[in-house]
């Protein structure tokens, strides 16, 4: 890529921090499920049915990403980025199977960003379950159906819910698949 200023997409859970999903239906169902074990993209599919309601109720007595880490390289990565091109935030705030929850979520995902990236400029922080709408260069996800959208460059974040995805599917939308912010660094820096 050419040292012009790039606009760069990134997403959120699972592309620059872990989720916190996962650690939440484990505490609810007194269970210990790993990553490993799901491969859809919610993974509070595995709440039966009769208790959702429940669990979306108790979702946010606490802060969810109080104690969320950020993934390996991620904060070094984007501190980079930021440096040279025009990062912008874009994550969903949407619960579907929770909507009245989406503002607590845009609120805890709000405060972590300022708490753990300070350099990142909160006015490109983009709060959106229309990610197909984005404007950018470049657009980093690691969920498939937001990159079949028209930003010439798209790198799929590898993750447990894509791992699987044929890299036939990803070709037909022009994705490239991404397995570390090594590799992003290095083909944009």
């Amino acid at each position: 890529m050419s040292q012009q200023r790039k606009k760069i997409a990134i997403d959120f859970d699972d592309t620059i921090c872990k989720s916190f999903i996962l650690k939440r239906v484990n505490e609810f169902l007194g269970t210990n499920y790993k990553l490993d074990y799901f491969k859809q993209f919610l993974i509070d599919d595995i709440i039966p049915e009769d208790r959702r309601k429940e669990f979306f109720e108790t979702l946010f007595e606490t802060d969810p990403y109080e104690r969320v880490q950020l993934i390996k390289g991620a904060k070094e990565a984007l501190k980079k980025l930021n440096e040279v091109h025009d990062v912008f935030i874009c994550s969903s705030c949407i619960m579907v199977k929770s909507p009245k929850t989406s503002a607590q979520l845009f609120a805890a995902k709000y405060d972590y960003l300022i708490r753990n990236l300070p350099f990142l400029d909160p006015k490109k922080f983009i709060f959106t379950s229309s990610k197909h709408m984005i404007n950018a260069d470049v657009m980093i996800d690691d969920y498939f159906s937001n990159l079949k959208n028209d930003v010439p460059v798209k790198y799929l974040f590898e993750t447990y819910h894509n791992k699987e995805l044929p890299e036939e599917e990803l070709k037909k939308f022009n994705v490239k698949r991404v397995k570390d912010w090594d590799e992003i660094c290095s083909l944009l820096l």
